[in-house]
Formats: structure tokens, sequence, C-alpha cells
């Protein structure tokens, strides 16, 4: 390996990759200040010593403060990069012995495909240098006819260009999740399917502050023609698209189901068979409530699956009910059972469903949480509100109690079920 003449001098590169590193710094070698948008590094893959020459002097006489490292071969440029990170541009000569043209730019953006890439070309390689900036290159750069305060400026505008493209990407990515977290939504959080005006659903949901993004709660409202109210409430364990995907299977299921007139236990089978079939991890659960209001409104039906219970409001009073149930579905695969428990209903009762995310954010030190208990009491000081205000007031006074510890950290949601009241 041919030394590189650099000021002061040439350091091997950390880590034996084979090249040397060069430090620029200004005359009588004192550093001069780096400029906000210099790159912090650069690589040239060169094989010709005495151009990589030409590029250290340009460097060094350019207005850039940055530290260069030279390798020779493209093999050698992939190990530096798999050993010691990667640089903030790359300088690459489309002539190396192990590579060549747009071999050369595919292979190094494969391998560093966070940096920015300048090609370096010959005189007579202009359609070349354009095809390389068409495969995914920055800029190219034509030898020979290069000035240091035009070489520096290309290799900033490379950085900038390349960091305007990743943020373009992200800002792209972003959009695409949103777009797909409303159709979630959509599939999660369906628009109760009534016959009458006479019932009142208010429900809210909110995604966990620790993901910002939907989970797997779902919940679905049925009314059956004979006036009957079928409502269900479910979570999947985890968050990301697998949960959320699964807990829409889940919602179109129920909602079939019932459509179809299957018994609430058949349907808690039913829904078991879809989650061992539909998760993408074995170690996955759904907690589930599903409830039948008559309509006669005198009585309440419930099978529930490892989910928390109920609440009924009643007379400016809130009661918490946990009627016997089974385990999480999918927990004990084909061998579970899932009773059908019955609960009286005072009249013009209102009834609430909830997941677990409501009470199990952190409101104090330690593993200090809203709990049960907690949410029972929050659900008395505003038992005498509207449907939709109580609502709000739950997950408010939730979130608000759990503010100064990371707020709700799992998703919410809430289903309020009730009748107007005749005038």
């Amino acid at each position: 390996m041919d030394d590189v003449i650099g000021v002061p001098g040439p350091r091997p590169v950390p880590g034996g990759a084979g090249g040397v590193t060069t430090d620029m710094l200004g005359t009588a070698g004192a550093a001069r200040p780096r400029w906000r948008g210099d790159p912090e590094s650069l690589l040239l893959v060169e094989d010709d010593a005495g151009d990589a020459l030409l590029v250290e002097e340009l460097l060094a006489d350019s207005d850039i403060r940055t530290e260069l490292t030279w390798v020779r071969s493209l093999g050698e440029a992939k190990e530096l990069l798999a050993d010691s990170g990667v640089p903030s541009c790359i300088l690459l000569d489309l002539h190396l012995p192990d590579a060549a043209g747009l071999d050369a730019v595919t292979q190094v953006l494969g391998a560093a495909p966070d940096t920015a890439v300048v090609v370096l070309t010959g005189r007579s390689e202009d359609e070349a240098g354009l095809a390389a900036v068409a495969a995914g290159a920055q800029d190219y750069l034509i030898k020979g006819r290069l000035e240091p305060q035009l070489f520096g400026r290309a290799i900033r505008y490379a950085v900038q260009r390349k960091q305007v493209e990743q943020t373009a990407a992200q800002l792209q990515t972003g959009r695409l999740r949103a777009q797909e977290n409303a159709r979630l939504e959509r599939g999660l959080l369906p628009t109760p399917l009534l016959h009458t005006d006479g019932l009142v659903v208010a429900a809210r949901y909110e995604p966990g502050r620790a993901q910002a993004l939907l989970g797997g709660d779902f919940y679905d409202v049925v009314q059956t023609p004979d006036g009957t109210v079928h409502a269900v409430i479910g979570d999947v364990s985890g968050h990301g698209a697998a949960a959320a995907a699964l807990g829409v299977c889940l919602r179109v299921a129920w909602r079939t189901a019932v459509l179809c007139g299957a018994k609430a236990g058949e349907t808690a089978h039913l829904l078991e068979r879809i989650t061992v079939a539909e998760r993408p991890d074995v170690r996955m659960f759904v907690t589930v409530t599903s409830l039948v209001l008559p309509a006669d409104r005198r009585r309440l039906r419930v099978v529930r699956a490892g989910h928390p219970g109920l609440l009924i409001r009643s007379g400016g009073e809130v009661t918490r009910v946990e009627p016997p149930g089974g385990p999480a579905l999918g927990m004990i695969p084909g061998a579970a059972d899932w009773p059908e428990a019955e609960v009286p209903l005072p009249a013009g009762a209102e009834v609430v469903m909830f997941t677990d995310g409501l009470f199990e954010g952190r409101t104090g030190p330690g593993s200090q949480r809203l709990g049960e208990d907690g949410l029972l009491e929050l659900a008395g000081r505003h038992a005498r509100l509207p449907a939709a205000a109580f609502v709000d007031a739950l997950v408010d006074g939730a979130g608000a109690a759990a503010a100064d510890y990371g707020g709700l950290a799992d998703d919410v949601a809430v289903v309020d079920l009730g009748w107007k009241q005749p005038r």
C-alpha cells in the first residue's frame, strides 16, 4: 500500500482495513473550524495513488473540515464499512480492480444505503456519471476539471441532498403509515349497526402514548331486528400492525357470527379458532367480553374471556360487576370453555365496557396504578353525566392520573350502552 502524503500525514485506519486516514488541517498545522454543514468523514475508494493524492490536495485546499480515509478496492471499502461504520460521504471511482461502472455504484449503495455517494469519472465519462446518478448516487465529478471550492461545494451538496432524500422518504413512510392506521381504525372501530334510534352508544378509542399508533383494541355493537343488542370489546396482546390486523379480523368475524344467529358461547369458540389460526406468534392472546341485551332490558347475558369486568350506571351510581368467565382466547387452545353468565339490570341502567389500558397506567412510584378500584371511584364522580360526556370523563381522568408517569401507556377503548329516556 502506497502512503498518501497528507497534512500532517497519514494515520493507519482503525480496524486495519488496509487504507490510510488523513486529518484535513489548515496551514501550519492549525485546525480550521468545521462548518456545520461539513460531512463528519469521507471515504475515498480509488485504486490510483495519483488520483488519491489529487483528491487529498483538493480537500486540503477547500474549506471543508473533515477526515479522509482511502482504500484501494470495493472489497476493502465493504470491510471498512462493516467494521468501522459508515462515513458521511463516499467518493467512488468507477474503475476498481474488483468492480466497475454501475456495478460498483450498486454495491456501494447496498453496503451503505444511508450515505451520500459522489462518483469520480474520467474526462470523457459524462454519460457514465449521469447513469451513476440515475442509479442512486448524489453527484459525479470529473477528474482533471476540479478546483478546490467546486470540489468542496459538490461534497456538501451531495450530503445535503442525501439528507433531504432521507427526510422525504421518512415523510412518505409516515403518510403511508397514517393511511394504514386509518384503514385499520375503520376496521377496529366500526359504526354500530342499529335498527332503532332509541339505543345510545358512546364510544372512544385512544392509542397508548408508548406507540402513538393503533394497537389491537376493538369493539362493535349490533342490534338485531328483534331489538336485541349484541356488543363486544376485545384486546389483542401486543401492539403494531399485526395486533391491529388480528383485532380487525376478530371483530368482523364476531359481527358475522351475530348476524348469522350464532349463540354467544359458540361465538367464543369461533373467535378462538380464528385467533389460533391468524396470530403471527403463538404467544399472542386476546381478551374479550361479549354481551347480549334482550329487548326487555331487564337482564344482561355476558361471556367473558380473560377480560376486565363491566360497569353498570343506574340512578346516579356506578357498580362494578365481574361475571364468571374463562381464560383469554389462545391461552389454552381447544381446551377452554366460556360460560354465559346472566346479570340483572336496573331500569334505565347503562352498561360500560372497557379495556385494561384504562386503569393500568402508572399513577405513582413503582408499580402504583389506578386499578379497577380507582376506576370505580373515578366513574362514581361522573355517574350523572350523559353517556358521551361520561366516557370522555373516564378516559381523560385516567389519563390525567397517569400524566406525571408517562400517560396511558396502553391503548384504551370504552363503550357505554344505554337508552334514550322518554320525555
